[in-house]
């Protein structure tokens, strides 16, 4: 019976280095940290920050402009005839109107700037990431960002062999 017990346990110690070869190696990264740290992206977001402070300055610029007009145009109705106060009252809506595309457009060209000013960086980031990960033998990467997921994934693909278990 001992030797049966002896038997056991160098077959478990012959077999315990082929089972912790075989674990996966995973690695962890907090990506919104090391994003947030990188001088290209704070270069970046100065960037931004000096763009959209000069689309606010000119939106309230212009915002100053409708006010003071309205209350022109209001402190003078009385003295104008129903024609000049209607062409006035078109004019404040078209420039409200142009304020608010003016709002809208800034936002959009504040966003397509973030994109072309982000994207790049961020690839730059994961490919770094990537290989860091390869370069150090990891076979998982995972984000330890709240909401992160997998970054590197070498190890072993389930997905086939799971579609031919389930038969398709």
């Amino acid at each position: 019976m001992k030797s049966i017990f002896k038997l056991l346990a160098f077959s478990f110690l012959l077999l315990t280095p082929i089972t912790i070869s075989a674990q996966t190696n995973v690695a962890h990264i907090n990506v919104q940290q090391l994003i947030s740290e990188m001088p290209e992206v704070i270069a970046a977001q100065n960037e931004l920050a000096k763009l959209e402070k000069d689309y606010t300055t000119q939106i309230d610029n212009a915002f100053k402009e409708f006010q003071t007009k309205a209350q022109s145009y209001s402190s003078d109705a009385a003295n104008q005839t129903d024609v000049t106060n209607q062409a006035r009252q078109k004019e404040l809506e078209s420039m409200q109107t142009n304020l608010q595309e003016f709002r809208d457009s800034a936002a959009q060209e504040l966003q397509k700037k973030q994109m072309d000013l982000m994207t790049p960086l961020l690839e730059k980031a994961r490919n770094a990431i990537n290989k860091v990960g390869k370069d150090q033998g990891f076979n998982y990467v995972i984000d330890s960002s709240p909401n992160g997921g997998i970054i590197l994934a070498d190890g072993k693909d389930l997905l086939d062999d799971v579609k031919r278990e389930l038969g398709f």
